[in-house]
């Protein structure tokens, strides 16, 4: 490939420098060389070299101009998003040789619109966002007890009644709960909210959109709990549809009694149509159920669930949702898709493909699933992402000095953000077994794109740096001296970047 022209500006040869001399990159690369002097440049050569990882890239800014090299599209889309950082205000790149790749295959941004619905627009700004920082997996959160996202052919009842609700907590309302299953927020806004919902035509939409950043969109369908939405439009697929007395999804955040009813046949029916659809669109090898904080108290007094536990010879109503998620494996294996679901799914007798994601570091949901640790089922032979609550969730407050998106409830700042390590108390032998993490964005208390960018940022910066480096050697202060830049950095792209403290 012939060179393009690039101008090196330097009175004296290249020798390392300090990296605080250069630019603040974030994630830092695995192995940086800073040279001294700068270049202006028209473009990259691109060169193959086959022994590189897939999404492993080289880099060298210099004097004989600008080289990328990798074995395929992702490495030196990666590299090219470290060229990016390394512009400096006034054009120029500094000379620098980088030898980079992920630590992790499953580097992941969760997005929850079922509770607050974004759109499209802020959908895309989310994956520039994870592209510039070499995220590679968009987990999709598109249904929930308070919203139905997606318009499924031949079930138009989904997003007629499931995409809408009378109305939403009030700004700033707790969450009470009054007994098991029964929540309610202080206050109610009584502004109807909806009907919001993602055509066939906005999925694939986005689905395109991600594929040209390397990044793979993983749907979430939550199943057989956090389902009022469905029973919403389908009453039927209830254990009681005499409970089921308003034909919108539910206004308040929670857990709910009523559930997907195991015993009907129509619920397989209904999900396996759902699946369909979703296969359809969703070019991914991984297709998440949910399978979170799912009551059995409904199952154990249903007269269709007795019969399916009696006729599949389970003791208990909690193996019912064991049953289920073998049902939908194989369902989805046949279509050379794996399953994915939050560690609930686990406590279960379901299929060694089935991937994991622990977020429990305790049975503290009260929905009486066994606790199944992250480090156990890798163990056992799954899979995992590694999300635990109190070190992923950045709907959580930031402990700033000054936040005007404050809210009561637990604290996790940019600091902690930092320290989590996916693989902390996995056994050796088990860490294979480790696909990696998410920054998780669930929406109860995220209110609009700014509230969104401000919870996400800085601190998906740091999951960023633990998925790209971990378990190489980290040191915070050395990335919150970065971060200060960085910061800037973001905020002159238009993103709502919250302080460092």
């Amino acid at each position: 490939m012939k060179r393009q022209m690039t101008t090196f500006v330097a009175a004296v040869p290249l020798t390392v420098v300090s990296l605080a001399t250069c630019a603040a990159l974030v994630p830092l690369p695995q192995s940086v060389k800073e040279l001294q002097g700068c270049v202006r440049y028209s473009a990259p050569v691109y060169e193959q070299d086959a022994s590189l990882g897939r999404e492993a890239y080289r880099l060298r800014v210099g004097d004989n101009g600008i080289v990328i090299t990798s074995s395929s599209k992702a490495g030196a889309f990666y590299a090219e998003k470290t060229l990016a950082q390394l512009r400096q205000t006034d054009g120029s790149y500094p000379a620098v040789e980088i030898e980079d790749w992920p630590a992790y295959p499953w580097r992941g941004f969760l997005l929850d619109e079922g509770r607050h619905f974004f759109g499209k627009e802020t959908v895309k700004q989310v994956l520039d966002l994870m592209a510039y920082h070499k995220f590679n997996v968009f987990h999709w959160h598109l249904t929930e007890d308070q919203g139905w996202r997606i318009d499924v052919p031949g079930l138009p009842e989904l997003v007629k009644y499931g995409s809408v609700r009378p109305e939403s907590p009030s700004h700033g309302a707790t969450l009470k709960k009054l007994a098991d299953y029964q929540y309610r927020s202080e206050s109610l806004n009584g502004i109807p909210y909806g009907p919001y919902f993602y055509s066939e035509s906005d999925l694939r939409e986005i689905v395109a959109y991600a594929k040209e950043r390397h990044i793979k969109v993983v749907p979430e369908i939550d199943m057989p709990g956090h389902a009022l939405a469905i029973l919403a439009a389908y009453p039927k697929l209830a254990c009681f549809p005499e409970n089921i007395k308003r034909r919108m999804a539910w206004p308040d955040w929670g857990i709910f009694a009523d559930v997907l009813c195991v015993g009907n046949d129509d619920t397989l029916g209904f999900l396996y149509r759902v699946l369909d659809y979703v296969c359809d669109v969703f070019p991914s090898d991984v297709i998440h159920i949910g399978g979170d904080e799912c009551p059995f108290v409904n199952w154990a007094k249903c007269p269709k669930c007795q019969a399916r536990m009696k006729a599949e010879g389970l003791k208990e109503a909690k193996e019912l949702q064991g049953w289920l998620t073998t049902k939908v494996a194989e369902y989805l294996a046949k279509k050379g898709r794996r399953i994915m679901g939050w560690d609930e799914i686990l406590a279960g007798n379901v299929p060694q493909s089935a991937i994991g994601q622990s977020w429990r570091t305790s049975n503290r949901n009260g929905s009486g699933t066994d606790l199944v640790s992250g480090g156990l089922g890798a163990e056992r032979g799954h899979d995992m992402v590694m999300t635990p609550h109190d070190e992923t969730y950045y709907a959580y407050q930031q402990g700033l000095g000054e936040d005007p998106f404050a809210r009561d409830g637990e604290v996790l700042p940019l600091e902690k953000a930092y320290s989590f390590d996916p693989a902390r108390s996995v056994s050796p032998s088990a860490k294979k077994r480790i696909l990696g993490s998410e920054a998780c964005l669930w929406s109860e208390y995220i209110w609009n794109e700014y509230d969104l960018a401000w919870r996400a940022w800085p601190r998906t910066c740091a999951m960023a740096e633990v998925l790209w480096r971990n378990p190489a050697p980290c040191d915070y202060s050395d990335f919150e001296k970065r971060m200060e830049v960085h910061r800037k950095r973001l905020i002159r792209m238009g993103v709502n970047c919250a302080p460092l403290k």
